[in-house]
């Protein structure tokens, strides 16, 4: 299919990447489920060879992906960390990264745990303050880090600032966009370099597929990329791609209903008794709702608030009926989670206090169910 000139953001979401097969005219793509490919002749194939290398399903999503965030291309690995460990094979021994420091659990495990065991350094900071930011630059940092809306504290990072500051020092600016969908913000648009999703979450918006994708906009990254996801081959399933190219065919208006939802359940919580703190960057309360206004187009379905205790939030989320207590995020169905013990648990307690994750915390991914239904039942698991 091709894009009329300027097609909007819903239309390419809808369209990019895929065309009808050619074979039948099927207006979906198939799933091609196959290892290998028949050659013609020796040497002469018809673009495919092996499966690990390209396969057209997970072609289509890479291209719908590039053109959703504004890439040149976009490479779709097996898990959201998959993604993210390709972005740090391009790092060498001695390299530096400045990364949020309120950063997802798994994130933090795989910087700390593993890759410092090959002799590159990370510095964690709150990078919604720059100034931070450009303190923790040193003459060898590679990257700037970032996550924005973080997890869960939901901390903004001015995008523009940070890839101005990133240029400054040599360094490519990488931004974990999952908490907020190319729906909601493009951070290439504000001067990123490179982008990641847990496609596990909105893109797919299911609950029923794991993914990743890192969309680049440098040439040589995106030669890099393209060789490291063949050479380490932590390749998206042709099933999974396409669970995810039907979830972003509805991303829109699932993103619609999650702003709505997000809302809705924000303003709830900050008028109830037993709710210390609710962060939501849609509120005014949030110390960065001028910046969210001004960034991103809708404040998600994304809820963190604090009640007091960690028996106070062990009761809530145990007594919720429709939430459902699990974790991940962005489904179509409202999940509730306590990232302390869930989420972030393998970030170590005294990190967690001082990013503000306390134990009392809980977090909700609204959902796209009725709102009153939703609210109901938070109001039925605070209740006495």
């Amino acid at each position: 299919m091709k894009l009329p000139p300027g097609a909007r953001f819903p239309t390419i979401c809808i369209h990019a990447g895929q065309t009808p097969e050619p074979a039948t005219g099927a207006i979906i793509t198939p799933i091609f489920q196959t290892s290998t490919y028949v050659q013609e002749e020796l040497g002469k194939h018809k673009g495919y060879e092996y499966a690990r290398t390209q396969n057209p399903t997970r072609a289509a999503l890479e291209a719908n992906l590039a053109a959703i965030e504004g890439g040149k291309a976009a490479f779709a690995f097996a898990s959201g960390m998959a993604a993210i460990d390709a972005i740090t094979t391009m790092l060498e021994a001695g390299d530096h990264v400045v990364v949020t420091d309120n950063t997802y659990g798994g994130t933090f495990r795989l910087f700390d745990k593993v890759l410092t065991r090959y002799q590159l350094e990370f510095s964690y900071v709150d990078t919604s303050r720059l100034d931070l930011v450009e303190q923790a630059m040193r003459p060898n940092t590679k990257m700037l880090f970032v996550e924005t809306p973080t997890n869960p504290v939901l901390r903004l990072t001015d995008l523009a600032k940070a890839a101005e500051l990133a240029h400054a020092h040599h360094a490519r600016l990488v931004v974990d966009n999952t908490f907020a969908s190319p729906v909601l913000q493009q951070p290439i648009a504000f001067g990123a370099d490179l982008v990641t999703h847990s496609t596990t979450k909105y893109l797919n918006g299911h609950s029923d597929s794991i993914g990743g994708v890192v969309i680049a906009t440098r040439d040589e990254d995106v030669e890099w990329l393209r060789f490291i996801q063949n050479a380490a081959g932590a390749i998206l399933s042709p099933f999974d791609s396409w669970l995810v190219l039907r979830g972003t065919k509805t991303l829109t208006l699932r993103m619609a209903q999650h702003n709505i939802n997000g809302m809705a359940l924000a303003q709830f919580l900050s008028t109830h008794p037993k709710v210390t703190q609710v962060i939501y960057p849609g509120l005014a309360s949030h110390p960065q709702h001028e910046l969210a206004t001004r960034q991103m187009r809708g404040f998600g379905g994304m809820v963190s608030f604090d009640v007091g205790s960690f028996e106070a939030a062990r009761r809530v989320c145990n007594r919720v009926r429709l939430m459902s207590l699990a974790e991940s995020l962005g489904g179509v169905e409202t999940l509730i989670s306590h990232p302390a013990t869930m989420t972030h648990a393998s970030v170590p307690p005294e990190r967690r206090k001082e990013i503000g994750l306390t134990d009392s915390l809980v977090r909700i991914s609204a959902g796209i169910e009725d709102v009153q239904d939703l609210i109901e039942d938070l109001a039925q698991a605070l209740a006495d």
